[in-house]
């Protein structure tokens, strides 16, 4: 496994390891906090690289149980010692599987999946160097319905599917969803500050659920004077730096 791996915290007794391969982002910060396990939830998060999406979720309101599912032994191999170091056994559950051939887990069916899934389609853009950011970065592994369909097999009737995506894949995340028995409910548009476009979109489905989808006031990344007041919420984070 790659050595070059290092420990951040994320609070005063709960740390992560990440590594120049699989590390994270706002995003994963913004994914976590929409997403919103009860303590109760059995959960899963797909692609979840480093763990860092339901590694904050035992931060904040921990949920009954949580699996952390990757395709790349790196990553599970980190989450790993994330589990061990934080004394998460039999709570946070690092699992090495393909989600395109993942089905039922021990558990039973889930209350809730998350995915921060690959931005690029199929054929666009510039492929990124190292083989984990391709993976991550690139539908070269799975695509939007592969991650839709996986979801549609793992969670109960009513459970929760969210998930984040660039803006100018809406239509295909919507449609993916739909065609997997996951309704779009809850759509969150993220802006760096009130006058700019958005960069990023939050979503939330149910399983089996009828057609109604409410938008929710856009997330603002700066406000005045610095960050907005949410989004340091969502970092714990009392005041700019």
């Amino acid at each position: 496994m790659e050595q070059s791996v290092q420990w951040e915290a994320l609070g005063p007794s709960l740390s992560i390891c990440v590594s120049p391969a699989h590390k994270f982002g706002t995003d994963a910060f913004l994914l976590s906090d929409f997403a919103a396990p009860r303590r109760k939830d059995l959960c899963c998060d797909l692609g979840t690289g480093c763990g860092i999406i339901p590694l904050l979720w035992f931060r904040d309101q921990p949920p009954q149980l949580c699996y952390g599912v990757d395709v790349q032994a790196q990553a599970v191999w980190q989450l790993e010692q994330t589990v061990r170091e934080n004394g998460l056994h039999g709570r946070l559950l690092p699992l090495l599987a393909d989600l395109k051939t993942l089905s039922v887990l021990p558990c039973g069916p889930l209350d809730l999946v998350t995915c921060n899934p690959p931005y690029k389609a199929q054929g666009s853009g510039i492929l990124s160097e190292t083989a984990a950011e391709k993976i991550a970065r690139h539908e070269v592994l799975c695509t939007i319905e592969d991650v839709c369909q996986a979801a549609g097999r793992l969670l109960r009737f009513g459970g929760r599917l969210c998930l984040c995506q660039r803006p100018e894949r809406l239509c295909d995340t919507l449609c993916a969803m739909r065609e997997a028995g996951i309704e779009p409910k809850r759509l969150r548009f993220v802006q760096q500050r009130h006058d700019t476009p958005p960069w990023l979109f939050l979503v939330e489905g149910k399983k089996g659920s009828k057609p109604h989808i409410t938008v929710q006031p856009p997330l603002l990344i700066e406000g005045e004077g610095g960050f907005s007041r949410e989004l340091l919420d969502i970092y714990h984070k009392q005041e700019n730096l």
